[in-house]
């Protein structure tokens, strides 16, 4: 294929580029024109339900785009400091690039704050590459259950929509869990589309109030309600996303009885007891300095205590953005409890603690 006259000219002219240089200049003509860092630019900003707001996104043409149920990592300078963290598409990427993620305030979560309260039309953040596995095959069939709770509804509703979008090909039965009615999102979307769409059924359960519509039920999720809710559970190819003991006990209850069955948690499961105490030495090999750091905690939150700001994004052991290399030294997953004593491998910071001193790539 004959390379394009852009093409060309950026092959000439980048040797002699700065890419920060050119991007403060081209920045004081558009926000997004950048050399060849991915941005993306607000352009519109709507509450989504209580507590939530749905961000429409335009990235410029270096981010490489994304498949529905990925997530990306948004940066944001906030108070002088650049915070990054990940979030889920809620539907397909538009024809013209533009992307949503509906996003729930965290308590004492400055970036989340920051987006409802702060972010406005015009605002540009970075945009990570696109991430996560919890995308629909080339080929659907079957019949298919998606279990959602909290934020975990989002990645689920890029599927629900790619699905309608195709004219909702195979059944499909959506279980949202929230506390209450009012922190439910989609809620008209989602009805419409069942009205629409005869193999397409959505159920709300509430864990903090009473069900008072058809589509709606009350309780945790728990054997009994999953039976009630789905009776042919054993036919379906299962989707769970939302908190960690959400999703572990999701995981429970359908792997042994479904076909498939793929799982995403937007915070950590409940961590293995495990007797790991005391102080280990951590060097870092790049920087040259010696730490004392607890064994148990995750290395990432670790570091931060001692002023350091290693590149991070999701915090779950999803997006890589912390994976460096440990040269010596036994470390455990904090997820299954599982040790590492391999004396050289790569690890994630935020879902791995020290067992023994450490030597890590930093």
């Amino acid at each position: 294929m004959k390379p394009s006259r852009r093409s060309r000219f950026r092959r000439l002219a980048t040797p002699f580029v700065v890419p920060p240089v050119f991007d403060f200049w081209a920045q004081r003509l558009h926000p997004t024109w950048s050399w060849e860092r991915p941005l993306a630019r607000v352009v519109a900003h709507a509450p989504a339900a209580s507590n939530a707001v749905t961000l429409t996104l335009k990235p410029n043409r270096h981010w490489a785009g994304a498949q529905a149920g990925q997530h990306v990592n948004l940066t944001a300078d906030i108070d002088g400091v650049r915070i990054t963290r990940s979030y889920s598409l809620d539907a397909p990427v538009a024809a013209d690039g533009r992307i949503t993620v509906t996003v729930k305030g965290v308590d004492e979560g400055r970036m989340s704050r920051h987006l409802l309260a702060a972010a406005r039309r015009g605002d540009v953040f970075d945009i990570g590459p696109a991430f996560g596995d919890l995308v629909l095959p080339a080929k659907v069939d079957g019949s298919w259950l998606f279990l959602a709770a909290g934020s975990g509804v989002t990645p689920l509703m890029a599927l629900v929509r790619q699905l309608a979008g195709q004219g909702m090909p195979v059944p499909l039965t959506l279980v949202y869990w929230a506390r209450t009615r009012a922190e439910l999102c989609f809620v008209d979307e989602l009805r419409a589309l069942a009205a629409r769409h005869a193999g397409f059924d959505v159920r709300f359960v509430l864990t903090r109030e009473a069900a008072t519509a058809d589509d709606e039920a009350a309780g945790r999720i728990d054997a009994g309600l999953l039976d009630t809710l789905v009776p042919d559970l054993a036919r379906r190819q299962v989707f769970a996303c939302g908190p960690g003991g959400f999703v572990t006990t999701a995981t429970e209850l359908a792997e042994d009885r479904v076909p498939l069955l793929r799982t995403e948690a937007f915070t950590p499961p409940p961590r293995p007891q495990t007797d790991d105490s005391g102080m280990v030495e951590v060097r870092l090999a790049r920087s040259g300095r010696v730490l004392q750091l607890p064994r148990g905690v995750p290395l990432l939150q670790a570091l931060e205590a001692e002023g350091l700001k290693p590149k991070a994004g999701c915090r779950m052991g999803i997006c890589n953005t912390c994976a460096c290399g440990k040269a010596s030294g036994a470390t455990r997953d904090l997820r299954t409890g599982a040790a590492n004593t391999e004396a050289t491998a790569a690890l994630k910071l935020c879902i791995s603690s020290a067992v023994s001193d450490l030597v890590l790539d930093l």
